[in-house]
């Protein structure tokens, strides 16, 4: 258990990086579009599909191979393979130079999060993982408030450009620095005494078992819906650099530095919180982890829509900029822990994966993508505050959340009870996916 610390220290820094140089788009977005002479459909285009198409469609085969193959050298090789392009991406001339690194950026990234959970949770008890998920995903907060410190504090001092190239070289080091881990030995290999290996047969089953858990668990299905619609806002927020400086006054270094410093702090405090309290949560009520976020989400979604229309500057205002920040990093820690408590240890980096991609093929898509065209149409329509009402319709949108959370947190005690059961994958269920695969083929 102690030796599971160090691993868990640094694969928070590697996430951490991982979201610095994600989120440096949007953090330098009041730097990169006037420079680079971009629309606000192109700018959502650059922070929606030019990064995550690839981000998420990659991600569920690198989730199949951390269940498959060496696990630390896997994630050197996505660390490596990301801040190369995050160095390319400081030479961009225009909207195509600049969304084709993002596109390997993408590949990159999409193997450290499934090959990191599978890690932690062969490395962590059942009972701690929510405090584990929750510590990893400090990575999100703590990198994007520091890409907004870096945008902030750097931007106008050497220019985002530089700021691109010096990450690159810092993602570089660290990737090479992941070698220095060992593999771990994996709680399905212990459990079948062998060791898994990348075949034809062993690929076939994790599909055939994540399929099978996502038929029979509606506490997974709800979980993973209520991640989805609450990234749309997430997408949207792309859009909130802009937001305040061209509809709140505020100066573009400024608004990056207070924001980002708000980030770091209210989102470290969320993660922790949502970490430690969802599994205290779990352990003291009848109620799964969804039930947690349940309430959350509750709670909170009235102050997000009456903090965009108030003064800057005020009490209520800065409170929901915190608030937002707080929720985001609560959001982590339970959710992937609860998704993959309800699979079978073998497809634990699989079902992250899949989880990811929904989250960003769909969600994330759909907030900044149709956020930018929805942006662009009420300029077009003369719209005063195009971007506040731009972000009121997709907070309203992703507070669909709500009841799915309810669901999942409702259904969750039964499905775990029910998920022994269910496994291991049978020679019936191989037969019945040749024979669907074969009517798929002949229609």
């Amino acid at each position: 258990m102690k030796k599971a610390y160090p691993l868990l220290f640094f694969l928070t820094l590697l996430n951490t990086l991982n979201f610095v140089d994600r989120q440096l788009i949007s953090s330098f977005a009041n730097f990169i579009v006037p420079d680079l002479g971009l629309t606000d459909i192109q700018y959502g285009f650059l922070t929606s599909l030019a990064f995550i198409a690839f981000y998420s469609v990659m991600g569920l085969f690198m989730g199949v191979l951390a269940d498959t193959v060496n696990r630390p050298k896997l994630i050197a090789i996505g660390v490596v393979l990301w801040s190369i392009f995050t160095g390319l991406t400081g030479a961009a001339k225009g909207f195509v130079t600049i969304a084709l690194p993002r596109i390997f950026i993408g590949v990159g990234e999409s193997i450290l999060t499934p090959t990191s959970m599978s890690l932690l949770s062969d490395s962590f008890p059942e009972k701690r993982m929510g405090f584990a998920a929750g510590f990893y995903y400090m990575g999100v907060p703590i990198g994007a408030g520091a890409s907004l410190l870096i945008a902030g504090y750097l931007g106008e001092l050497i220019g985002w450009r530089n700021c691109f190239y010096l990450l690159g070289g810092i993602g570089l080091l660290l990737g090479l620095s992941t070698l220095l881990f060992k593999e771990r030995p994996r709680k399905s290999a212990q459990i079948k005494e062998e060791k898994p290996s990348l075949s034809r047969e062993s690929t076939i089953e994790i599909i055939i078992t994540l399929v099978k858990a996502l038929w029979t668990s509606s506490a997974l299905r709800f979980t993973i819906l209520a991640g989805v619609l609450y990234h749309i806002v997430l997408g949207a927020a792309v859009f909130d650099q802009l937001w305040y400086v061209q509809e709140r006054g505020f100066e573009r270094s400024e608004i990056a530095q207070i924001t980002g410093w708000i980030g770091v702090s209210a989102g470290m405090l969320g993660n922790l919180f949502g970490g430690m309290f969802s599994d205290w949560w779990q352990e003291k009520t009848n109620q799964g982890r969804p039930m947690f976020l349940f309430w959350l989400a509750l709670i909170t979604f009235p102050i997000f829509i009456y903090y965009r229309f108030v003064e800057p500057n005020t009490f209520i205002f800065w409170t929901g900029v915190a608030l937002g920040w707080f929720q985001v990093g609560c959001f982590f820690g339970p959710t992937f822990s609860v998704v993959q408590e309800l699979v079978p240890n073998n497809i634990r980096a699989t079902v992250v994966a899949f989880y990811i991609m929904t989250l960003n093929l769909i969600g994330l898509t759909i907030g900044s993508l149709v956020g930018g065209i929805c942006v662009n149409l009420l300029k077009i329509n003369n719209f005063e505050e195009p971007y506040t009402w731009t972000l009121i319709i997709f907070t309203c949108i992703s507070a669909t959340s709500i009841p799915c959370f309810y669901l999942a947190g409702k259904r969750y005690k039964e499905d775990k009870k029910n998920l022994e059961g269910l496994f291991p994958v049978s020679k019936e269920d191989f037969k019945g996916l040749r024979r669907f695969l074969l009517r798929l083929m002949k229609s």
